[in-house]
């Protein structure tokens, strides 16, 4: 069964360079459609409308960065450790390796952005939108020009090494850019991602097969991996492998020379948006509607790394087993507790009950929050996880999530009063 527009733009490919992740990083509000890795650290990018970048040894959050209007579709890395993000709200945001606004934007899509591609000389960003163009941005001066000929929704966009780009779209084809008119193969039904492996483009149908292009000798063949669409693709370091991903979130690795399945792993039960290799080809990370980012063995199938439990688990004794120590798994990345730990993506909450909003030491507010005569207690916290946080403090920087169960609130708003004293 074919996938809708909007669920066939929402497939977004990782840049990997990096260590091993320490933990699964956990902080995102809402399902992760993006990671770039780089070094020892990382971002992510959700429908939260965030990016989040993290100190990947500790699994910890860094920095929220809150900019776009909606989710946020698509990340690469530039040059010194800049990022580029885009989303549902059209527009492009290039990032410098610190500070909390966006140096420039990118702007002149009229529909969300699906797919960001740096060229290999790092001088041009390739955009692939749902209003049926690509854009080839020069990022030194913004200069732009518009590349048409899908019909539909363009949903991923790849540089190939030679500096020639490919696209591939909801009406089935794959086209490579060079000079002259493009090359068009036609496979009749939506394509959802794109990657380079090798010598060869291999797209994700929507039918739940592969289609592999030899862009030199124009031959094209398939291999049917699941019954359901395949939403993201990722080429193993030597592009010896592909690893591609259902709805359903099972992963399955194909050996590219032999059009063959050699392994299926059996991922978390809920559509998986985002995957890549390791460096070294051992791991698949994965984001997914569980907000997570994991990690998993290409030998054994099994998870790389516990869940992150830090802060309940390793420090507050009795608490730890606190129904709420659950539930402030979700929150531990951005935040501590301990009156000897300072802020991370978020301020630190020691001694958060009777304090004013935007009081904390060592943290740098939102000036919108500044504003607001909110004091946190019980009633305050929890109001702010039912109705969430945008709607409750406006202006935050904080991850968009709430809890919808009145226990659940409870709980963590208990946990929240014993812990923080």
């Amino acid at each position: 069964m074919a996938v809708s527009a909007f669920q066939a733009g929402c497939f977004v490919a990782m840049l990997l360079a990096t260590p091993t992740l320490a933990a699964d990083l956990r902080g995102h509000g809402g399902p992760v459609r993006a990671i770039v890795v780089t070094g020892g650290e990382a971002a992510t990018a959700s429908f939260d409308t965030t990016v989040i970048r993290w100190d990947i040894e500790r699994g910890a959050a860094k920095q929220v960065l809150r900019f776009h209007e909606g989710a946020v579709n698509t990340l690469v890395a530039l040059p010194g450790g800049g990022l580029a993000s885009a989303g549902e709200d059209r527009r492009i945001a290039l990032w410098a390796r610190e500070g909390a606004e966006p140096q420039r934007l990118l702007e002149g899509h009229q529909a969300p952005v699906a797919g960001l591609a740096l060229s290999p000389d790092g001088k041009t960003l390739a955009s692939a939108s749902w209003d049926g163009t690509v854009r080839l941005w020069d990022i030194a001066n913004g200069a732009v020009r518009v590349i048409e000929g899908h019909r539909g929704p363009v949903n991923a966009v790849v540089f190939l090494p030679d500096g020639r780009f490919a696209t591939a779209g909801y009406d089935g084809t794959v086209q490579l850019h060079g000079e002259g008119a493009p090359t068009i193969h036609e496979f009749g039904l939506p394509l959802n991602a794109l990657v380079v492996a090798g010598s060869e483009l291999v797209a994700a149908g929507a039918d739940g097969a592969l289609r592999f292009v030899e862009p030199v000798a124009g031959k094209t063949s398939e291999l049917v991996v699941a019954e359901v669409p395949i939403v993201a693709l990722a080429a193993s370091p030597d592009g010896a492998m592909i690893a591609a991903a259902g709805f359903r979130g099972a992963l399955a690795l194909v050996d590219r020379k032999s059009r063959s399945i050699t392994r299926k792993l059996a991922g978390p039960a809920f559509p998986l948006w985002s995957l890549a290799f390791s460096p070294d080809g051992r791991d698949i990370l994965t984001g997914g509607a569980d907000r997570l980012v994991r990690r998993w063995s290409v030998a054994t199938g099994e998870p790389g790394n516990p869940v992150l439990t830090e802060a309940p688990a390793a420090r507050l004794g009795a608490l730890a087993s606190h129904p709420g120590a659950e539930v402030f798994r979700a929150c531990v990345a951005c935040h501590t507790l301990g009156p000897d730990e300072g802020p991370r993506a978020g301020p630190t909450l020691h001694g958060i009950m009777g304090r004013p909003i935007a009081r904390a030491e060592g943290y740098a507010y939102s000036s919108a929050l500044k504003g607001l005569g909110i004091v946190w207690t019980r009633e305050t916290i929890a109001k702010l996880f039912e109705v969430g946080p945008a709607a409750y403090t406006p202006g935050t920087k904080m991850p968009e999530q709430t809890i919808s169960g009145a226990a659940e609130r409870e709980a963590l708003v208990d946990f929240l009063d014993r812990a923080t004293r």
